[in-house]
């Protein structure tokens, strides 16, 4: 489930719009490390929230839901966002983005996954990116795929608690990324089972299942592209936040969102044929069914022929008992009917022979 929300039309710049009813209440949740160690606590709200300190720890804040508008307008003045970044964050559907507000970078992506229904689902994620702060904003706790995240946080593997707030990013952004290949694997696994029906026994639910798979390839290549361009972006920013050594991270992120567009690109060039191959497999079997029809048919022309005339009740005979040679005299011989059965069944085994021989059926 893929959702949207824009602001009224004619609203001023900045403006926060009320979220529907079916918005989720803000839950915080606040994670300070470094190498040395990490600590892990929820807030009660904004105002339970720290500031990032010059100890060296990196402040990752979690806000998921976004009922309370007001919460989120002072989280932006308590952390300085910018009034335009918070509205983008409230306006779902947005298209993965990064812009530079001076003090801190602001992100977009679109977090792709599927549900426990195995749905195709997209939820929209605003990071802002400061000097030891990293501030991300989701529309609900329910599902995340930032679980191994915050599990190589607490184990400290790897360089998460060794750099900045930037690496955070880049390892958020690479778990975005990462999450569409099972996504993508499970796309393949129902193209693969859509070409046996095609092959075997096309009909309108493979019609059906290849349009949801076009739509959700369609979904996907429009949520993806644009974040490979948000990572060349972060790649090659100029600001001081994004440092030399996370930008060869980066680089390989980079090379994912490639591979990615490339298997969308495979994907739907794949269901395109599979839409054509179920049109001529459509087409053979109602060729073939038709081959059959017409070949019975040419059977029984000779044969109904063949009994219209003798249909026709002609005597051998004029009205006043002379002979009339012309009118049909074998309709009295002893074996006439047994004769004509006997020649229909000789022409009907010479056309099948004939058939036969030609390949036709």
């Amino acid at each position: 489930m893929f959702k949207r929300r824009y602001s009224r039309p004619g609203s001023a710049p900045a403006t926060l719009n009320t979220p529907p009813p079916e918005a989720q209440q803000p839950v915080f949740h606040v994670t300070e490390y470094s190498e040395a160690g990490v600590t892990e606590r929820k807030a009660s709200g904004v105002a339970d929230l720290p500031l990032p300190a010059d100890d060296g720890k990196i402040l990752w804040i979690e806000m998921n839901g976004l009922a309370d508008v007001n919460a989120l307008k002072v989280l932006g003045e308590k952390y300085g966002l910018h009034p335009l970044a918070l509205e983008d964050v409230l306006n779902l559907g947005q298209r993965p983005k990064l812009e530079s507000f001076g003090a801190h970078l602001f992100v977009i992506a679109q977090m792709i996954y599927h549900d426990k229904e195995s749905c195709l689902c997209g939820e929209q994620v605003s990071i802002f990116i400061g000097h030891n702060l990293l501030i991300s904003i989701q529309e609900d706790d329910s599902e995340d795929v930032f679980t191994p995240v915050r599990e190589r946080i607490r184990g400290g593997g790897g360089y998460i608690r060794k750099l900045g707030a930037d690496y955070l990013a880049y390892a958020l952004l690479d778990s975005i990324v990462d999450h569409c290949f099972p996504v993508l694997e499970k796309v393949g696994e129902a193209l693969e089972e859509i070409e046996e029906d095609v092959l075997e026994k096309p009909g309108k639910n493979t019609v059906t299942q290849l349009h949801g798979l076009k739509r959700s390839l369609m979904q996907l290549r429009r949520f993806v592209w644009p974040e490979r361009d948000v990572v060349s972006a972060l790649l090659h920013s100029d600001s001081t936040i994004v440092q030399a050594e996370t930008k060869v991270f980066l680089r390989d992120l980079y090379d994912h969102t490639v591979q990615i567009m490339d298997l969308i690109e495979s994907y739907r060039d794949a269901t395109n044929g599979l839409v054509e191959l179920y049109l001529s497999s459509v087409s053979l079997r109602t060729n073939e069914t038709m081959r059959v029809l017409t070949v019975m048919s040419s059977i029984f022309i000779p044969l109904t022929f063949i009994v219209g005339l003798y249909g026709m009740n002609f005597q051998n005979t004029s009205a006043d008992g002379s002979p009339a040679p012309m009118n049909m005299p074998e309709i009295h011989w002893k074996y006439g009917y047994l004769t004509v059965i006997a020649i229909m069944a000789v022409i009907s085994v010479c056309q099948i022979i004939f058939f036969k021989r030609k390949k036709w059926f």
